[in-house]
């Protein structure tokens, strides 16, 4: 069937929602992208040891993880408005709070419980899915690429700039000024209001009841495509866990300076933009399962490359970018087959199901690196692992496809 230019193009409040979205996800993404600066002059002004701040940082990973279905849920019936809206307010106390947490609990409830409960409002799942619904199908990989490419860039212009608010205002001042920023979210949160994209030429299913949470829920997971895509995303979250959390450390055993893994960091969040759009444009227009394929391929191809050739300056920052490229480009792909599969009305919940697993990956990939380096001295079993996944992802993707489940 053949669209019209016209019905294909992006509506006025969808744009408006596109810079909404790309503003709340460079602030919610590019704060929690610099959290990593914060642990040596926190641990290093209370005596804490690397394992207490890692501690908060991971539970934060979980607890985004676990509550992002339940904050689907509620966008996908109260409104994406409102929970981000929500969301922005606990991540400012959480910010707030961080700032005075000079004991360890105070640190798990502040960075870990209260931002991981923001992130999970403030972040991928929901604002994606809120402009997913948006578009026009055949444009909804394109519209989530550039909203996740937003992201990106947050990634990219936060680190500098926390570094030095650290540098020049000390730790506590610098969470303080991220408060006031995160708190932008709030008026933010009200350009989220482009209504659900229907379909002119549909005809009206009237009679047809529509689908409560328990129905969807039990379809999906009765869905084996649905399950291997969770397991696939899996994948994902424990290789860029690992890298942006151990990668510095890893350079700075091999006598490099700490600035070059900042670096690193940083163009992984700048070419990151290009890799995310890019994907949402080439999922409009191929096999989003293939592409993935390919992604998880070429992520293991380039680490595999970075360990064989020797360390220098121009591998690391090669290495940066090639990664950047694979980075987050899995994000619109993964939140487009789970679209794809069961329509738009559930996708705030359902892609906070595959996230939950993202994020199991990402706890290991956290913590299994400070673990082995702790008893090894190096990260050699972490990157066998990373380079194994890969493999892994490209063959659990063989068995995803985008076949419609259920009609919205």
């Amino acid at each position: 069937m053949s669209h019209t230019l016209d019905e294909t193009k992006f509506s006025k409040p969808l744009i408006y929602m596109l810079i909404g979205s790309a503003f709340i996800l460079a602030l919610s993404l590019g704060i929690r992208h610099g959290f990593g600066l914060y642990l040596v002059p926190m641990s290093h002004e209370f005596g804490w040891s690397h394992q207490v701040f890692s501690l908060a940082i991971a539970i934060q990973n979980l607890l985004w993880g676990a509550v992002q279905p339940f904050t689907g849920a509620l966008a996908d019936k109260y409104g994406s408005k409102k929970v981000v809206a929500i969301g922005g307010v606990l991540y400012c106390i959480g910010l707030l709070l961080m700032s005075v947490s000079s004991e360890a609990w105070l640190l798990n409830i502040s960075a870990g419980l209260i931002i991981g409960m923001a992130l999970s409002a403030t972040s991928f799942s929901v604002l994606l899915s809120a402009v997913g619904r948006a578009a026009h199908p055949s444009k909804r990989g394109m519209a989530m690429g550039i909203a996740s490419a937003a992201g990106s860039f947050g990634q990219f212009i936060m680190l500098p700039t926390t570094l030095l608010l650290i540098k020049h205002t000390g730790w506590s001042s610098a969470l303080v000024i991220r408060a006031i920023l995160v708190a932008l979210c709030v008026p933010l949160a009200w350009m989220l209001k482009a209504p659900m994209y229907v379909d002119p030429h549909a005809k009206p299913m009237s009679n047809a009841p529509s689908m409560s949470f328990k129905q969807i829920l039990k379809i999906a997971f009765s869905h084996k495509p649905f399950l291997f895509l969770a397991l696939g995303f899996l994948v994902c979250g424990f290789q860029v866990v690992f890298l942006g959390i151990h990668l510095p450390g890893y350079l700075i055993d091999h006598g490099f300076d700490a600035s070059n893994g900042t670096i690193f960091l940083a163009l992984v969040g700048l070419f990151n933009i290009i890799g995310t759009y890019t994907a949402g444009y080439l999922g409009d227009k191929y096999s989003k399962p293939h592409l993935l394929m390919w992604l998880y391929g070429l992520r293991g191809i380039a680490i595999i490359a970075f360990l064989s050739l020797p360390l220098s300056l121009w591998s690391i920052y090669s290495f940066g970018i090639i990664m950047g490229l694979l980075w987050l480009s899995t994000v619109p792909l993964t939140n487009g087959i789970v679209a794809n599969m069961f329509g738009v009305k559930y996708l705030t919940m359902l892609s906070g199901i595959v996230f939950f697993t993202h994020q199991i990956g990402s706890f290991f990939g956290g913590w299994l690196g400070g673990l082995n380096h702790d008893l090894t001295g190096n990260y050699n079993l972490m990157w066998m692992g990373a380079i194994g996944l890969s493999l892994f992802g490209v063959v659990v993707h063989f068995f995803v496809n985008e076949k419609v489940v259920v009609h919205d």
